[in-house]
């Protein structure tokens, strides 16, 4: 009796598909190419930025000049404290110098127990907005520097005295912007201490 062979499955690989053209152009499509900015899109962006920046020019000045004035108003109110606070702690007399053609101020304080105090000349200026020196901007116009009811803003020096008990001289600076704005501090010769005004209409 014959036997019928067995036949054994085989796996056959068949060969692989070459890709064609169709195939290749069909892939090719699908990935997108990066896009980028064109010269006339830099231009106007740049245009637009320009723009900005010039329309932005005004308001920045405004701001500028506005500081300048807060910071003089800082400088004396800090100036004047620093003044009556050394008298008090000092047991002595201290002093502002204004110096209006300079357009600077700064405290002068005698040693403990010295009755008079010590020249601003004599001593090492103190660094600019330290609570101890100031300086008024060049865009700001100084209309009254009185010192008991005597008027300094065009002399070479002008000094405001602060005593130990916390009294002090008479002092009036009027300030007054290029925008119009003015800004007003007195000291109160009994208590040595400032007060503010900004409305020109209350000015005495």
């Amino acid at each position: 009796m014959m036997r019928t062979p067995a036949f054994k499955n085989r796996t056959r690989k068949l060969p692989r598909l070459a890709a064609t053209p169709s195939r290749v152009s069909l892939h090719a499509s699908r990935i997108t190419s990066p896009s980028a900015f064109t010269l006339i899109e830099i231009m106007v962006v740049v245009a637009i930025m320009a723009i900005v920046m010039l329309m932005s020019i005004p308001f920045v000045r405004s701001g500028m000049r506005k500081e300048a004035l807060t910071q003089a108003i800082r400088d004396l109110e800090e100036v004047c404290a620093s003044a009556r606070r050394k008298a008090i702690l000092q047991g002595s007399m201290a002093e502002i110098v204004f110096h209006p053609k300079d357009r600077t101020f700064q405290v002068a304080g005698g040693a403990p127990g010295s009755g008079e105090a010590v020249s601003a000349d004599a001593a090492t200026a103190p660094e600019a907005h330290s609570g101890e020196s100031g300086r008024i901007p060049d865009t700001i116009v100084v209309e009254m520097l009185d010192v008991n009811l005597a008027e300094y803003k065009d002399s070479e020096e002008a000094r405001v005295r602060f005593y130990p008990n916390g009294t002090s001289d008479e002092l009036t600076v009027i300030l007054h912007s290029e925008r119009g704005e003015y800004f007003k501090m007195a000291l109160e010769a009994t208590t040595g201490l400032p007060s503010f005004e900004t409305d020109p209409s209350k000015f005495k």
